[in-house]
């Protein structure tokens, strides 16, 4: 079995999962989209380096060929599956929902406003 065979095992839950986080919650699109930005350029730069200075080899035969730098794209999936799989799982399960967050900030907004008013008298 190829790297990229076992990457797409692995990243075919991750994006479902994350598909049907983001049709929930679409305000998750751009914190995740930051978050698998940050991550696959952090992976572009430590991995190029952890190769370079011969800490992690990968064999020849299991590559696809194509890469960044020094980093095969088999390497990427890992990290992209955490960037997409815990903010997928903390909008599903974890984290209040839109309409929630909407009824507490608003439930905030007025109980600041009755301590003005109180406050005031």
């Amino acid at each position: 079995m190829s790297y990229l065979v076992l990457d797409l095992v692995i990243l075919a839950p991750v994006v479902a999962i994350a598909v049907i986080a983001l049709v929930r919650r679409p305000r998750m699109l751009a914190p995740i989209g930051l978050t698998v930005l940050c991550t696959v350029i952090l992976t572009a730069v430590f991995d190029n380096i952890m190769i370079a200075n011969g800490i992690v080899a990968y064999d020849l035969a299991g590559r696809s060929g194509w890469g960044v730098g020094l980093a095969p794209v088999e390497d990427f999936a890992y990290p992209l599956a955490a960037a997409l799989l815990l903010p997928s799982l903390w909008a599903l399960v974890g984290g209040p929902s839109d309409e929630q967050a909407a009824y507490d900030a608003s439930s905030l907004g007025t109980a600041r406003s009755e301590e003005k008013a109180d406050a005031a008298d």
